[in-house]
């Protein structure tokens, strides 16, 4: 059973900080780059970030340059999404997702997780 489950998700204040985990299961997370995407209501998907194998390339959104860092733990079957300085427009459902390209930066994924509720507001 190959699964990812996104965890961390919840509601913050402007300008708070959180931490969203993606556990990996039912295939070999060190063989594939990790996307975080985002999407709001009304508005279409969009990739947040992407760290590729071994964590030797990030990328980011302009949106949220400077204020999301993304990172990996094989070890644990595990990447994160650390949110810093949130802003009202990152109010989202939060998707990790993999992909199994060699390529960077992916092109395609191949499983996603169900995603978790992000609300900034005051």
């Amino acid at each position: 059973q190959l699964q990812l489950v996104e965890t961390g998700g919840g509601l913050v204040q402007p300008g708070g900080s959180l931490r969203l985990s993606c556990a990996t299961s039912g295939f070999t997370l060190t063989y594939y780059a990790i996307g975080w995407f985002r999407q709001a209501p009304g508005k279409a998907r969009e990739e947040v970030s992407c760290i590729g194998i071994s964590g030797l390339s990030t990328k980011y959104a302009d949106s949220v340059k400077g204020r999301f860092t993304v990172s990996r733990d094989d070890a644990k079957n595990t990447v994160y999404l650390q949110m810093n300085s949130l802003k009202p427009e990152d109010t989202a459902v939060y998707y990790c997702a993999a992909s199994g390209s060699y390529y960077w930066p992916p092109e395609e994924y191949d499983y996603w997780g169900q995603g978790t509720q992000v609300t900034v507001s005051s």
